[in-house]
């Protein structure tokens, strides 16, 4: 938070002032209209876009902001914990973690899915993961790495196209079974998607399965229905889990 000191003039549109950031973003030629929420979590999601660590000067290139700006930014996410600092590098730091662990895209999801994606992994292999409809990409809310590791990575937060198979299951209902990917995206890799469906019917997420190509794909498409029906059920049956004693948690 800018603590410094100026006369402010209070107009129908908003608050400038002498001294402020905002009067020094201007001087130093930041976008017209940019905000501090909105230029701090452009540095948040181009260092999630990094994958790592990033410095102010790659930062200021990938945000088109001043390095001023950047590097006051970087100093007020790394008060609050959005941000850790490890030398000149920054990354995204444990608050901004914490956070984002509390999102559900639907109630109970990523706790019913929890056992069935680990259990899908242990009886095939597969790299697993589900995903739900964001912003037109299907969008990685539960992930365990397979065998395809390190040549298809699998993370939480990782975004697919809407014509991969998990995107394809995501859309709608499904006629015929499980969607199928025969190295249709990626050479070497095939997958098996299937709909994830609430206790009502309504589609909330997909499963999906990637495996080396050479897999038989009808036995894999059959776990991941069996998986999804697991979560179908945890769903039902309010798919949260008990929470911890607060005497085990810090404040």
């Amino acid at each position: 938070m800018d603590t410094g000191k100026g006369t402010e003039t209070r107009t129908g549109t908003g608050t400038t002032g002498t001294g402020t950031t905002a009067t020094r973003d201007a001087r130093e030629g930041a976008p017209r209209g940019r905000g501090v929420l909105e230029g701090a979590f452009a540095l948040l999601d181009a260092l999630r876009r990094n994958g790592d660590e990033a410095g102010v000067t790659e930062l200021a290139l990938a945000c088109g902001v001043p390095k001023g700006t950047v590097h006051r930014l970087l100093d007020q996410l790394t008060g609050v914990g959005a941000v850790e600092r490890a030398g000149n590098r920054y990354r995204v730091g444990p608050q901004l973690y914490r956070l984002g662990q509390a999102w559900e895209p639907h109630p109970g999801l990523r706790p019913a899915a929890r056992l069935p994606l680990q259990r899908l992994r242990a009886a095939t292999g597969a790299s697993v993961v589900l995903v739900v409809l964001r912003e037109e990409t299907a969008l990685t809310v539960g992930s365990v790495p397979g065998d395809l590791e390190p040549l298809l990575p699998v993370r939480n937060g990782l975004a697919f196209r809407l014509d991969t198979a998990a995107g394809r299951a995501l859309r709608g209902p499904l006629r015929g079974g499980a969607v199928l990917d025969r190295e249709d995206v990626v050479e070497g890799v095939c997958c098996a998607s299937l709909p994830v469906r609430a206790p009502d019917g309504r589609t909330v997420a997909a499963l999906a399965a990637m495996v080396p190509a050479g897999r038989r794909l009808d036995a894999l498409a059959h776990a991941v229905a069996g998986a999804g029906a697991a979560i179908t059920r945890a769903l039902a049956g309010g798919g949260r889990r008990r929470p911890l004693p607060s005497a085990a948690l810090v404040p």
